[in-house]
C-alpha cells in the first residue's frame, strides 16, 4: 500500500524482507531530480505482529509506519536538497522535526539498530580540504561506534561516553570523530587516504549495523605533457609508445584521441591505463597524424597532444631479369634490375655469394658461366632510416649432378619399406622416380616413397629413373627379409668378478634386420643382468653364479618389414665336446687340443696331469723318482685358449692327461682321458705348414724341476730340424691356431 508523487522527489523501490509475525525490514530508494539516490532503510522488531504498512509524505519527511495491532511504530527519515534553505525554514523544519522525533521516541526504542549514510557513500574530495563522511543512526541508544580503513581500526568511541574516542596513532593528526553524529571528518585530507571506510555499531541484545564509504582524493592536474619512444618512429618497428606525464594531479579516467577519435583497444592499439600510455603495434605510414590524451577527474579536466610521423620504406623490392627464361645456358647474357617505393629513394646493391658486385639498380651479366649460377640479391637501404630490405633471386645455369645416382632402402616403423634415391649437385636438380612403384610421385635431388611391405617385393629389384637435362641416369636396389643364420656366443669375466656371456645374433637383410630378445616368454629389457647393444645385435649377460645363465632359453628374432628368422638359445654348462693329444716324435712334447660346444658358458680351463713329474728344463733327470696315481693341475688356460703345449716328458714313462672346463669357480665334466707313454700307439695330427716354432714353456714352476742330476731333455728346435731331414713324414709340431670364440655353420 505506497504510493507517492512527487516532481522534485520520486520513490524509485520500496523493499521488505520477513514474513508477519516474525519480523520485517523494508528498505526504500528516493531520487531526487538533479541530484544522487538515497537508500533508507528500517524495520519492526522481530517480535511484533505487522499487519498493515504505509509510507507517507510531508514536504522534506518520509514516515514509514508498521501497523502492529493497535500501535503504529513509525521511522521518520528527512531529506534536504544540496543546498540548505533559508534560516527561517530551517529553523521551522528543525523545530517540527524535533517534535515528532520527542513524541516517537518510545517508540523508536523498540526499533532495530540502523546506521546510513546522511549523504552519498561516494566522496570525493581534493588533497588538503577537510571532508566528512556524514551518517545518521537510530533504533537504539549510546552504540559502539567503530571505524575502519579496510580491515584497520582506527576509532573506537561509545556513544555519550565521557571519555574521548580512541583513535590509532598514524590517524590521530588527520581524523576527527564527530560526537554528535558518529561521522568521521578528515582535516586535510592526504592523497593516500583514499580507500573504503566502514562505519560499525553494536548494542548487546541487537543485531551489529554497518556502512561503507568510498572516498577518493583528488589533485588539480597540472603541466600535462605526451612524449614519444623512440623518438624517431620507423614502419615495422616492434611498437611505439606515447606516454603522458605531469607536474601533480590525480586522474579518475584516461582518454585517447587520433585526429580527433578516441582510440579503443585493438589488435593495434593498446591503452594501458596504469602505465599512463597508449602503444601503437607495428606502426606504419597510415599511423602519421596527431595524438592527443584527456584526463579528467571531478574537479579539473586537462588535454595533451603531439604530432607523430613515421619514416617508412623500402617497400618490397621488384626484381626482373631480361631476357625473361627459365634458365640459361653458359655464354648468355641478360641483366637484372631492381626497384621498390620509399622515402627517400632507396639505394641498390647486388651481393652474390658473400660479396657486393655491384650498386647499381641494374647488374648486367655477359658471357654467363655456370659458376654465376645461384642466388642473387638486391639489398635496399633508406639513408635516413637506416632501414634495408632485400630480395633474393635465383639464377639457373645447367650442371650436370655429381657422380651417379645411389639408392638405398630403409624401414619406417618395422611395417614399410622406404626407398630412397639420390643424385646431388647439379643444376636444376635431378627429377628422380621409382617407376615400379609409383606413376604418380617424384622427387629432385633426393627423393623417398614409402609403401607397404609385401612378399612381392621380397628380393625383386627396383630401379631409380634419374633424369637430368643434361643426362639421364638410373640406379637399383632389391629389398630382402633376413635369411637364416647362427647365434654366436663368448664368455668373459669382467672387472668385477662377474661371468659375462654375449650373445651374438646377425641375418643379412636389407634393410637391416633389427634383434629383439626374449628370456623365455619375457621381453629382455637393458638392466643390471642384461645389456643389449645400440644395434640390438647383441645381448650380454652378467651374473656371478654359472648356474643362473642355465635357467632360461633365450631367443633372438632378426625382423625387417619383409619378415624374421628366429633362433633359440640353450646356453650350457661348462663342458668339452672333443679332444686330442698329439705327441712329438720323440715323446718329450705334446700338444693338447679340445674342442667346446658353442653354447657353453666357459671362462677357463685346468690341464691336469697323472703320472711321474715332468722333467726339469735345466736337469737329466726327474724330479721325483715317485709317480703320483693322482690328477694334479699343470696349467691354467683362459677361455678362449682351445690348445696348449706340454714339455719335458720322459718318453720311457706313462703319462695321463685331462682338461677340466671351468665357469669361474664353478668345474664341468673333463675332457676324455690321454695317454701317452710305452706301449701307447699316439695319432698324428696331419702335417701342416707353421711359421714359427714355440721355444718356451708356460707355467714351469719351482715345484716342477729335478732334484738329481739327470740327463738334460732334447733340445725342441735340433729335434725339429732332424725330423725335416727323416725321409718318413712325421708330425711336427704345430704351434695352436688362433683362439676361435664360437664355431658357425
Amino acid at each position: 500500500m505506497c504510493y507517492f508523487i512527487s516532481k522534485q522527489i520520486q520513490i524509485k523501490r520500496l523493499l521488505c524482507k520477513g514474513r508477519k509475525g516474525r519480523g520485517l525490514t523494508c528498505t526504500i530508494e528516493l531520487v531526487q531530480v538533479g541530484y544522487s539516490r538515497a537508500w533508507l532503510t528500517a524495520g519492526a522488531s522481530a517480535d511484533t505482529e505487522v499487519t498493515a504498512l504505509g509510507l507517507y509524505q510531508d514536504g522534506f519527511v518520509f514516515r514509514l509506519c508498521f501497523c502492529t495491532g493497535n500501535t503504529n511504530v513509525c521511522y521518520f527519515f528527512f531529506f534536504f536538497k544540496q543546498k540548505m534553505p533559508c534560516v527561517k525554514e530551517f529553523k521551522r523544519l528543525s523545530s517540527f522535526f524535533l517534535a515528532i522525533l520527542s513524541f516517537f521516541t518510545f517508540q523508536g526504542a523498540r526499533c532495530e539498530l540502523l546506521v546510513f549514510p546522511a549523504g552519498p557513500s561516494l566522496v570525493n574530495a581534493l588533497a588538503g580540504e577537510n571532508v566528512t563522511l556524514a551518517v545518521s543512526f537510530s533504533g537504539a541508544s549510546d552504540p559502539v561506534v567503530s571505524w575502519f580503513k579496510g580491515v584497520l581500526s582506527i576509532v573506537v568511541w561509545t556513544i555519550n561516553s565521557s571519555a574521548d574516542p580512541s583513535v590509532a596513532a598514524i590517524f590521530s593528526s588527520v581524523i576527527k570523530l564527530e560526537k554528535q553524529s558518529a561521522s568521521l571528518t578528515f582535516f586535510n585530507v592526504p592523497l593516500n587516504y583514499t580507500g573504503d571506510y566502514t562505519i560499525e555499531m553494536v548494542k548487546p541484545g541487537m543485531r551489529k549495523a554497518s556502512t561503507t564509504f568510498t572516498l577518493k582524493i583528488f589533485e588539480y592536474i597540472q603541466s600535462l605533457t605526451l612524449s614519444s619512444q623512440p623518438g624517431l618512429i620507423k614502419e615495422g618497428t616492434e611498437n611505439f609508445t606515447l606516454q603522458h606525464s605531469m607536474l601533480q594531479g590525480v586522474f579518475e579516467q584516461q582518454i585517447w584521441f587520433f585526429n580527433g577519435i578516441e582510440i579503443k583497444n585493438s589488435s593495434h592499439y593498446l591503452v594501458k591505463t596504469q602505465a599512463n600510455s597508449l602503444v601503437i603495434l607495428r606502426p606504419n605510414q597510415n599511423d602519421t597524424g596527431e595524438y592527443a590524451v584527456l584526463l579528467t577527474n571531478p574537479f579539473r579536466n586537462a588535454t595533451a597532444s603531439q604530432n607523430v610521423s613515421v619514416r617508412y620504406g623500402p617497400d618490397e623490392p621488384t626484381l626482373e631479369v631480361h631476357p625473361i627464361q627459365s634458365f640459361y645456358l653458359a655464354g648468355d647474357s641478360l641483366n637484372l634490375s631492381c626497384q621498390a617505393n620509399g622515402f627517400p629513394q632507396p639505394v641498390a646493391e647486388w651481393v652474390f655469394g658473400g660479396k657486393i658486385i655491384s650498386q647499381k639498380g641494374v647488374l648486367n651479366l655477359a658471357n654467363v658461366q655456370t659458376s654465376q649460377g645461384g642466388v642473387y640479391t638486391c639489398r635496399l637501404v633508406n639513408e635516413d632510416t637506416k632501414e634495408s630490405r632485400q630480395k633474393n633471386m635465383n639464377l639457373t645455369v645447367y650442371e650436370r649432378p655429381v657422380g651417379n645416382p645411389e639408392c638405398l632402402v630403409q624401414s619406417v616403423n618395422a611395417i614399410n619399406l622406404q626407398y630412397h634415391c639420390g643424385w646431388v649437385g647439379g643444376t636444376p636438380q635431378a627429377q628422380l622416380s621409382f617407376p615400379e612403384l609409383s606413376n604418380s610421385s617424384s622427387g629432385a635431388g633426393n627423393f623417398s616413397l614409402t609403401v607397404n611391405a609385401s612378399d612381392s617385393l621380397n628380393g625383386k629389384t627396383i630401379q631409380c629413373m634419374a633424369e637430368h637435362p643434361v643426362e639421364q641416369n638410373k640406379c637399383n636396389i632389391t629389398a630382402s627379409s633376413p635369411v637364416a643364420f647362427l647365434p654366436i656366443m663368448r664368455t668373459t669375466v669382467d672387472s668385477g668378478g662377474k661371468i659375462v656371456v654375449t650373445i651374438c645374433c646377425f641375418s643379412k637383410a636389407s634393410p637391416k634386420a633389427v634383434v629383439s630378445w626374449f628370456s623365455g616368454n619375457e621381453t629382455v629389457i637393458n638392466g643390471s643382468i642384461y645389456q643389449i647393444s645400440s644395434n640390438t645385435s647383441q645381448l650380454m649377460i652378467r651374473h656371478y653364479n654359472v648356474s643362473n645363465f642355465l635357467l632360461q632359453n633365450y631367443t633372438c628374432t632378426c625382423r625387417n618389414p619383409l619378415g624374421s628368422k628366429k633362433r633359440e638359445i640353450q646356453l650350457q654348462g661348462p663342458s668339452i665336446s672333443d679332444s686330442s693329444l698329439f705327441p712329438n716324435q720323440n715323446g718329450t712334447i705334446v700338444t693338447l687340443t679340445w674342442e667346446v660346444p658353442s653354447m657353453s658358458v666357459v671362462t677357463g680351463f685346468d690341464i691336469q696331469m697323472k703320472g711321474p713329474d715332468l722333467l726339469s728344463k735345466n736337469r737329466n733327470g726327474p724330479l721325483t723318482k715317485s709317480s703320483s696315481n693322482v690328477y694334479r693341475t699343470i696349467q691354467q688356460k683362459p677361455g678362449s685358449a682351445r690348445s696348449t703345449d706340454i714339455f719335458f716328458l720322459d718318453p720311457k714313462l706313462t703319462y695321463w692327461f685331462q682338461v677340466i672346463p671351468k665357469a669361474r669357480m664353478t668345474n664341468g665334466e673333463p675332457s676324455k682321458i690321454h695317454r701317452i707313454g710305452p706301449g701307447h700307439q699316439p695319432r698324428y695330427p696331419v702335417p701342416r705348414p707353421v711359421d714359427k716354432v714355440k721355444n718356451s714353456q708356460p707355467n714351469i714352476t719351482a715345484n716342477n724341476m729335478l732334484k738329481g742330476a739327470l740327463k738334460s731333455p732334447p733340445d725342441y728346435n735340433r729335434l725339429q730340424k732332424t725330423l725335416s731331414e727323416k725321409s718318413v713324414s712325421l708330425p711336427a709340431f704345430i704351434p695352436p691356431p688362433p683362439t676361435r670364440l664360437a664355431t658357425t655353420v
